[in-house]
């Protein structure tokens, strides 16, 4: 698949353009002897990637984290479970396409996984919602939380999202009270959980699958109450200014662990997981089962404990 280049990325762009075009002629012309102006080029690209992805603000990595190439939930279970049973409705009005999850193994102990997914193209897109629960999606999601602890099984959440959907039939079907009640559900949940950010972490949306023992993010990834468009709508009257709004909202991986919200950055390859996947699932991977191993060892009411004064400690601050 060719890489697609974010706006702040034309620079990469115009130089990978060259190389296209050198090895374009080496083929029309075998006897061309293009080696040293690619290594040129590539050395020029590496160090100018390093040189943008060093500078990244908020607001571009909020783009990053929306990359339209980045791993989604179903690449993450596809390469670090095996044997998924995917389970489908919330035993009440339908199944929602939007969350994924099910049964799994992961490095030959059960578990339960299950997330947002967003879709590759435009039919996908639509069927998945663009990764937008309806309450439908929520309360399937409710129901593998309980059979995670009925079962003793660890809970693995991939977030993914940029928030609920808003439209009327959710919003009569009870948007917020499913929300809600997955907070709650979680915050008591006799189980080991842990939260991976991979992406996009819009508002309540994300939360709901987010309150968990321990919160991962990757390192290009986003986590916010709004996007920064939306912020910047109700705050400036205008979404232009979401790159203003990115930096006051606190939106990235790094942020978030140093204030305490995140409990993990993961690193991702220079450029984004996508230019990397191997390397991204691999890293996931080890996070995964060191984490694990940590939680599975701790009682139970040791583990609710910890959870309760953790979520607690949310909003303390020193001026």
């Amino acid at each position: 698949m060719k890489l697609h280049y974010l706006e702040f990325e034309k620079p990469l762009q115009q130089l990978a353009s060259k190389v296209e075009e050198l090895e374009s002629a080496h083929r029309d012309n075998p006897k061309l002897n293009i080696s040293k102006e690619v290594k040129q080029l590539q050395n020029k690209t590496d160090d100018l990637l390093h040189q943008i992805y060093d500078e990244l603000t908020p607001w571009q990595i909020s783009q990053v984290s929306r990359h339209p190439q980045r791993p989604y939930t179903s690449d993450y279970i596809e390469h670090i479970f095996t044997n998924f049973q995917e389970l489908h409705g919330d035993r009440a009005f339908a199944d929602d396409p939007a969350i994924i999850g099910g049964l799994a193994e992961f490095e030959g102990q059960p578990v339960m996984v299950l997330g947002q997914q967003k879709g590759r193209d435009t039919k996908e897109r639509q069927y998945r919602n663009f990764g937008m629960p309806r309450p439908e999606g929520y309360r399937k999601a409710l129901r593998l939380f309980h059979l995670a602890e009925k079962f003793n099984l660890p809970l693995i959440t991939l977030i993914d999202t940029p928030g609920a959907y808003p439209g009327i039939g959710a919003e009569e079907r009870g948007q917020s009270e499913a929300i809600a009640r997955n907070l709650y559900a979680m915050s008591e949940l006799k189980t080991p959980s842990i939260g991976v950010v991979i992406g996009e972490g819009g508002s309540g949306g994300a939360l709901a699958l987010g309150v968990v023992d321990h919160l991962m993010m990757l390192q290009y990834s986003t986590y916010s109450v709004i996007s920064p468009e939306g912020c910047a709508s109700i705050l400036y009257k205008d979404a232009k200014k979401a790159d203003i709004a990115a930096e006051s909202l606190g939106i990235t991986a790094d942020h978030l662990k140093k204030v305490g919200l995140a409990d993990e950055v993961i690193p991702e390859p220079l450029g984004g997981a996508h230019r990397n996947i191997d390397t991204i699932m691999e890293s996931v991977r080890q996070s995964l089962i060191k984490q694990l191993s940590r939680l599975k060892k701790q009682p139970i009411d040791i583990l609710l404990s910890t959870r309760y004064q953790r979520l607690m400690s949310y909003g303390e601050f020193q001026s």
